[in-house]
């Protein structure tokens, strides 16, 4: 078919569309491979593989973790020789049952527990809470680990496990129970220090009010804090008394939140978006755009709870208009 003379022809889209190139490094890292074998009675992993086996464990081989080089031990250990970190999110019987079928169906369990000592002298997983209960429902005697002497280790890695955790509740629960086990042994330490491993503030805050009611709206007032909830400089434990008092102030503007949401109910509103409309409305830094590379908030924390409390307090149900209401269940959908 002729094309026509004048008329601008527009190239194809790729097929990824207006996703971000991957770029790969231009320098290689980690150890080459002649370095990555480690003798298991070598200095440096035979005292790690002498503990596998007082715990009646069969240490298998080990290598060269192949980013830092540090020393990984494949082993396998005793069920009851194993716990999951006690600030993971909660065990789903659902999902570990269907995982025990999945892995019965496969006739294989070929993923291995990550394993770091515990301060008890225990052995702990970081990421294999429900692979676990699967193993105990399967009756396994043994299960396939990859151990690191690096017990810090089992903190680095929920960095990861919050992003993959099911929703809000589940990564706040995890993050603030992580951040009270380090409180705990390291009280001094920074909260910034631990930027990476809580992924975000919010998620202390909204940890400590999950920890007392589980059926608490996060998701609603996450907007709200993420725009003016930053780490702190202080020390950890200080920090968290702190976020005990923030956190106490926005249930209590929870509390008033739910009044309102009766109030409109009792005028005939259904819809199940009232209290994100709700909490928009007295958001007080719900119009605020931050300029590109500017992370400071728009005001304090506290600052901002206090405004939020007295918008919450002068709320006029009257002054509701469906329309909105429609619209914010829009844009959360």
């Amino acid at each position: 078919m002729a094309i026509k003379k004048g008329v601008s022809q527009k190239p194809r889209k790729s097929p990824t569309g207006n996703r971000k190139r991957l770029t790969p490094a231009k320098a290689s890292r980690g150890p080459a491979a002649p370095e990555i074998p480690v003798p298991i009675d070598s200095a440096e992993i035979s005292p790690l593989a002498e503990l596998i086996r007082a715990r009646g464990g069969a240490p298998i081989g080990a290598y060269r973790e192949p980013l830092s080089g540090k020393p990984i031990l494949l082993a396998t250990l005793p069920l009851n020789a194993l716990e999951p970190t006690p600030f993971q999110r909660d065990l789903s019987p659902t999902h570990t049952k269907r995982l025990a079928d999945r892995i019965r169906q496969s006739g294989c369990f070929l993923d291995p527990l990550i394993v770091v000592p515990s301060a008890d002298g225990g052995w702990w997983t970081p990421n294999g809470r429900h692979r676990l209960a699967a193993a105990k429902i399967l009756g396994l005697r043994q299960v396939t680990v990859l151990v690191s002497p690096d017990e810090s280790l089992s903190f680095r890695i929920l960095a990861l496990n919050t992003e993959k955790a099911h929703n809000l509740r589940d990564r706040s629960l995890e993050v603030i129970r992580m951040a009270r086990e380090l409180a705990a042994r390291q009280p001094r330490a920074h909260e910034c220090d631990f930027a990476d491993q809580f992924e975000a503030p919010e998620l202390i805050t909204l940890g400590i009010i999950y920890a007392e009611d589980k059926r608490f709206s996060g998701g609603a007032y996450q907007p709200f804090l993420r725009k003016v909830d930053r780490f702190s400089e202080r020390g950890l434990a200080a920090s968290l008394s702190q976020r005990e008092n923030w956190a106490a102030r926005l249930s209590g503007i929870d509390a008033i939140v739910k009044n309102i949401i009766a109030e409109l109910q009792r005028r005939g509103f259904q819809s199940p978006y009232l209290r994100h409309y709700v909490v928009a409305r007295i958001n007080p830094v719900r119009f605020h755009r931050a300029k590109k590379g500017d992370d400071k908030p728009p005001m304090p924390l506290p600052a901002a709870l206090i405004r939020m409390a007295a918008a919450a307090k002068q709320f006029d149900t009257a002054r509701v208009n469906p329309a909105e209401i429609a619209l914010v269940a829009a844009v959360a959908e």
